[in-house]
């Protein structure tokens, strides 16, 4: 894993411009701590940051090849789990290569190949390759969007990198957010509309995407989405079907160079993951896997069951652990270290996220790191199986929104009177709804229940699903961890989403199809747990803390926050007795600790990056 950036220019000459390359490769260090590099031509500037995975001592980027009086570059970020076949194919072909690495498997595919090459890969990648005689750039990312790829178009100018930072370096990007911008922080989150940058120059590559930036423009294709095609096999059939194509996923995704480690919530999707990874390194005769888990100072103390959370993790990481043998190592962070961290987790998504889970997430990397570089994670069961309780409340199925906007009337109360008749939020939510429901790729034949279930089923791959991967990858690249998640495979994703929604609720539970899948690999106890998502924080200390910065914010009365808000509903809010509850003030996804946790990141954003609104 790593990060990359650069820009095309067709008016000025590049090599001209090298502090700035410099520069911008430079924000994205904690990306690729273990090394740098940087390659410019008159109309081409690229750099990268490495971590390095595969055949660490060879693979260095940008990687330079040649083929008669063609010249190609490649910068990439991401893994091919297919490359050894991929190798075989175009050694067959006549294609020598001089590494072990993926990057080199990547590079010469697009030189046998062209931009097809992209339907050939199985991973997590974004990139970009400039070829010489065509002068152009070819830029691709991964079907799922696992991996990030943000761009700006200007006039004559292309310029593009991992993250939002990368660009704003180059001083013809500025950090301007207009009415779109404000909507996707303070409505749409925290989800994000796809192919939106927020930044008013920033849009993204859309997963399944790839262009061709040459002199006549940006010419962007969809190589890869949804399709909706009829389910034949029966319900034992589909179990095996998905039991093989996690198995072989996870066997593809254990290859590394570097040490590799599991994340274990002692919830389904990691319990499996993490023994499948044992029953391959039993196989294999490979060392003991380490699993990683987290959790919260007093969080025995003040836990409460809710539906998104019906009971705590602790007792089933202990339960698997015993089971499987792992070396478990229990990370335990206290509030302090959870509020010092907002902002470095602000900086590491480049604007406002997660609040209290993505600081969470980040301080649960760092200590990984310290023992492994690559990491296997369960995210994307959810979406993909069908999980979350919103799949199964008539409410949310009917809401005519997305079933984490049902308060989104809620949150538009919070922003000022002014903003809130600039953007329009509940106008702004209701047309990316629209725009979603629009795309979904029906079956001929489905009764309207079956239709119901492939949309929500839609929504969640497309609109939420990218939230937790763009928070996952931001926050374990932040410390240059690699987190890999088999739940994404494409060939996973493309055969769960036709099954009916009778076969995936096999047994009249949720993901009930997957649990059968599972049986025999899990024991039964952990097989049929009811889902529990990434842990936070309980402690009443930590909403006191963060409640109590708001308030001295409002207090203050110089942020630039407080145009934005409004500010007499967030005093009454911090002030009232309801705060120290768990109730969802902003959405189902935000209780009134990550509210105002939200609030600071949003404060510190705006001081930060200096964002003119406008």
């Amino acid at each position: 894993m790593c990060g990359f950036t650069g820009w095309i220019d067709w008016t000025e000459d590049l090599t001209k411009q090298s502090i700035i390359l410099e520069k911008m490769t430079g924000t994205l260090a904690n990306r690729g701590p273990d090394a740098s590099g940087t390659w410019i031509s008159p109309h081409c500037a690229l750099g990268h940051r490495r971590l390095s995975v595969i055949d660490p001592a060879n693979g260095a980027q940008p990687m330079v090849r040649t083929s008669e009086d063609d010249t190609y570059v490649l910068v990439y970020n991401g893994e091919l789990y297919n490359a050894p076949e991929l190798k075989r194919e175009l050694e067959g072909l006549g294609r020598h290569f001089t590494t072990t690495c993926d990057t080199e498997v990547l590079l010469v595919a697009y030189m046998e190949w062209g931009p097809v090459c992209v339907e050939k890969f199985n991973g997590i990648f974004a990139f970009a390759l400039w070829d010489s005689r065509e002068q152009q750039l070819f830029i691709a990312r991964d079907r799922l969007g696992v991996k990030p790829f943000f761009f700006a178009k200007q006039l004559g100018r292309f310029i593009f990198g991992s993250e939002p930072k990368a660009l704003l370096a180059h001083p013809a990007v500025k950090p301007e957010v207009g009415p779109e911008g404000l909507a996707e922080i303070f409505i749409v989150g925290p989800a994000r509309t796809p192919g939106v940058g927020v930044y008013r120059d920033l849009s993204e590559l859309k997963p399944g995407q790839c262009a061709i930036v040459n002199r006549s423009g940006v010419k962007v294709s969809t190589y890869w989405e949804l399709k909706s095609k009829p389910h034949t096999e029966s319900v034992d059939e589909t179990a095996k079907t998905v039991g093989d194509l996690l198995k072989d996923t996870v066997e593809r995704q254990l290859i590394s160079d570097v040490p590799l480690c599991t994340l274990l919530s002692g919830g389904l999707d990691s319990s499996a993951l993490t023994s499948l990874a044992v029953n391959y390194y039993n196989e294999t005769g490979q060392s003991n896997v380490h699993t990683f888990s987290v959790d919260y100072v007093d969080n025995d103390k003040h836990f409460k069951a809710h539906a998104f959370q019906p009971n705590a993790d602790a007792p089933w990481i202990e339960r698997m652990v015993s089971h499987l043998g792992t070396t478990h190592h229990s990370m335990v962070f206290d509030t302090p270290e959870l509020v010092a961290t907002l902002r470095e987790a602000m900086l590491a998504r480049d604007m406002p996220g997660m609040a209290d889970v993505d600081a969470s997430l980040l301080l649960f990397c760092r200590e990984i790191k310290k023992e492994a570089t690559v990491a296997i994670s369960g995210e994307a069961a959810d979406e993909i199986f069908g999980g979350y309780p919103w799949f199964h409340r008539e409410e949310a199925l009917n809401a005519g929104t997305f079933p984490w906007s049902l308060a989104a009337g809620m949150r538009a109360d919070l922003l000022s009177q002014d903003v809130a008749a600039w953007i329009r939020p509940l106008e702004y939510i209701g047309d990316r709804y629209s725009d979603a429901i629009a795309e979904v790729p029906h079956l001929d034949g489905e009764n309207e229940a079956a239709r119901k279930m492939r949309q929500m089923s839609y929504l969640n791959i497309t609109r939420f699903m990218p939230t937790l991967l763009d928070r996952k990858d931001r926050m374990s690249m932040a410390v240059g961890l690699e987190v890999r998640v088999p739940y994404c495979d494409h060939r996973l994703v493309e055969y769960v989403y036709n099954i009916p929604w009778e076969i995936k609720i096999a047994g009249d539970r949720e993901k009930g199809i997957l649990r059968k899948a599972l049986e025999g690999v899990l024991p039964n106890d952990v097989l049929y747990r009811k889902k529990s998502p990434y842990p936070k924080t309980h402690n009443p200390n930590y909403l006191n803390a963060v409640r109590k910065q708001v308030l001295e914010i409002i207090n203050e009365g110089t942020s630039p926050l407080l145009s934005l808000i409004n500010v007499k509903k967030i005093r009454e809010l911090a002030e009232s007795e309801a705060a120290s509850s768990n109730l969802p003030w902003f959405g189902q996804l935000m209780s009134g600790p990550q509210l105002f946790a939200w609030l600071l990141q949003v404060d510190m954003w705006l001081r930060e990056y200096k964002v003119v609104i406008r």
